[in-house]
């Protein structure tokens, strides 16, 4: 369904923009713009609000739970912004105002394991069409309910010669999937060449059957599939139980989070998320590729290099966030790397043509004695630099937090009654402490990098988990006892999983704050230069007390030319303003729901720098929900 408004632009440039998910295809996050100051930021208003009018369609609907997560692209003069429901619009970036709106009519039946998002859309110029004809430039985008859909960016209507009638149906061939929403897609395609990449997203801690990860490349003008690559491990041993219909392997890692493209070199850069289920295998999952960085030929599908930041992982640890493309200084040498940010807190640097560390990573042993039947990694990678961001420590009783002696005493038995030996405390019977926990560390926002200063910006969280490996016998009955927990049946292993965040009778987390910050990383030695807290608990608190204790955070920054990080992200409602120098916070505007999304930054047709950051919340993290996108700029 396509809705038009009048007066559809015709193509003026408002460059330097924002053209990919990321900035630039390699993720950088980093807008040559010097408008906004360390010195007038302050002074930032409202410029425009536009609305999805999705506030309520939600409301009722199975698999209702969304999150607008998008960051808009700003492409010949139009900003395009994909919505929670998969609809894609065409903002004037001066105004806000709509252009059109396009509606893929998702399934609303479908129980979404990854919620309803979508994290971003993908431009792409087709170099046989003529300027101005019919898909000249595509708008490529991925829906909940598993398709790929091209658009004409001109008006939103679907390119009739891409797949059927514009979309390609990219359930085909994963394996059978038992619910609508078992298998879906999140975060926007990439383009490299005249190829465009899709990944996916499986939902965790099913069985051992589950959908397969593969990632695939198809034809960007036809929409016809140019390439598969198949996640399973080298001499996988394929047969009818363990391959889908189109002989690719199941249960296999998939590509849920953002990629990225160095169109220079054909490469594409895959984060990879652990094979299924996430807690227990036994030794027989399809890991290879598990948890890694994956470096493909963009053209061919073929496997260039990869390298693994977690073996065997057992921590749902997967590379949750875009692999970003930058360049680094070592012994006076500039060296293209690819910088992987994960949910452990560490920061890989990887030579971009080779997967290489750049700086190097040492193998280091890692607590052992898990769950019966498990074999473990003896040893972990671990960057020497940077430090990790977030504690690694184990997490003792006397460390229990609470706003009360009664919360701490509460904390204090919790924390004794689980294993805790730091990261890579294997998963048990007995109930494991996780810090960092399965949400990070960093997520999918990301890092944003200064190309100039060589200074990386990345907001992490630092947030105590618990995983419980439940014998099969007790899932049925322990489940029933505890419905307000999530639970994972794991099927066809001996244990279901139990996973809960490590809070307070008071719902406050038990492990002390900071429980989000902001750090900024020199990339040429890999030094903190500064780490603050990110966000207050203005809008998760009982009472509306803006403590600046740091809090969870869903999102990622931006750096500008002028040294300055946006960044909403945190559990309350605010896009704020930092000094890339000093970390300092220099503004903090007040959203209307939650700003659980990367703001992007651009200048408009008539010469202003906007920020434009999605406020449409998050409804897992407990944020007000909205369905706003709100640009904002200095007075006219």
């Amino acid at each position: 369904m396509l809705l038009l408004a009048a007066g559809v632009a015709t193509g003026a440039s408002a460059e330097p923009g924002w053209a990919h998910y990321g900035g630039d295809a390699g993720g950088q996050r980093y807008v040559d713009l010097g408008t906004i100051t360390p010195a007038n930021v302050d002074r930032l208003e409202i410029a425009w609000t536009w609305h999805s009018g999705e506030l309520d369609e939600g409301k009722g609907l199975p698999g209702a739970e969304r999150a607008f997560e998008a960051t808009p692209i700003l492409v010949e003069g139009s900003l395009y912004v994909c919505t929670p429901l998969n609809r894609v619009a065409a903002l004037d970036p001066e105004t806000g105002r709509e252009r059109w709106v396009y509606d893929p009519e998702i399934d609303r039946a479908g129980r979404y394991a990854n919620q309803l998002t979508c994290r971003g859309v993908e431009a792409w110029r087709d170099p046989e069409a003529p300027a101005g004809a019919a898909c000249h430039l595509r708008i490529l985008t991925n829906t909940v309910d598993a398709r790929l859909i091209a658009l004409d960016a001109r008006n939103g209507r679907p390119c009739a010669g891409f797949g059927q009638g514009g979309s390609v149906d990219l359930a085909r061939g994963v394996g059978a999937t038992e619910w609508q929403g078992e298998y879906q897609l999140t975060s926007a395609p990439v383009t490299v060449g005249d190829v465009v990449v899709v990944g996916s997203a499986v939902s965790d801690n099913g069985r051992t059957d589950a959908p397969s990860g593969v990632v695939r490349g198809y034809d960007a003008r036809s929409g016809a599939l140019r390439w598969a690559f198949d996640l399973a491990p080298p001499g996988f041993a394929r047969t009818p139980e363990n391959t889908s219909d189109a002989g690719w392997a199941l249960a296999t890692p998939n590509v849920w989070a953002p990629m990225s493209v160095d169109e220079a070199r054909d490469l594409v850069f895959l984060p990879t998320g652990n094979p299924a289920p996430d807690y227990f295998d036994g030794g027989r999952r399809p890991d290879a590729y598990g948890s890694s960085v994956v470096a493909l030929r963009g053209s061919t599908g073929e496997l260039v290099w990869h390298f693994q930041t977690v073996h065997h992982d057992l921590w749902d640890f997967d590379v949750p966030a875009q692999p970003t493309l930058t360049t680094v200084v070592r012994d006076g040498r500039r060296i293209p790397v690819v910088i992987q940010a994960t949910k452990m807190g560490l920061f890989f640097v990887l030579d971009r043509e080779t997967g290489k560390p750049v700086i190097p990573v040492e193998e280091r042993p890692v607590p052992q004695g898990g769950a019966p039947g498990e074999p473990l990694s003896p040893t972990q990678p671990f960057p020497v630099a940077p430090p990790p961001l977030v504690r690694h420590a184990p997490l003792r009783p006397a460390d229990a937090w609470g706003l009360t002696p009664f919360d701490r005493g509460a904390c204090r038995d919790r924390i004794a009654a689980l294993r805790s030996d730091g990261i890579y405390t294997p998963p048990t019977e007995q109930g494991s402490l996780m810090l960092p926990g399965n949400a990070g560390g960093s997520n999918w926002g990301g890092v944003a990098v200064d190309p100039v200063r060589r200074r990386l910006v990345a907001n992490t969280m630092d947030l105590a988990w618990t995983i419980h490996l439940v014998p099969r016998a007790e899932y049925a009955a322990r489940r029933a006892a505890e419905p307000g927990v999530e639970w994972g049946p794991q099927r066809g292993t001996p244990f279901a999983v139990r996973r809960t965040a490590l809070l307070s009778p008071l719902g406050i987390p038990c492990n002390p704050p900071p429980w989000g910050t902001l750090a900024a990383i020199d990339l040429d030695d890999g030094s903190i230069a500064w780490q603050v807290p990110l966000g207050t608990t203005r809008d998760i608190a009982p009472v509306p007390i803006p403590w600046k204790l740091g809090v969870p955070n869903l999102g990622g920054p931006l750096v500008t030319r002028s040294g300055l990080v946006f960044v909403a992200a945190a559990m309350d409602d605010y896009l704020r303003a930092f000094d890339l120098e000093t970390g300092q916070e220099l503004f903090a505007g007040r959203l209307p729901a939650g700003g659980q999304a990367t703001p992007m930054s651009y200048r408009s047709p008539s010469g202003r720098q906007l920020v434009v950051v999605a406020a449409g919340g998050h409804a897992r993290a407990g944020t007000r929900i909205g369905d706003a996108v709100v640009a904002f700029g200095l007075p006219r």
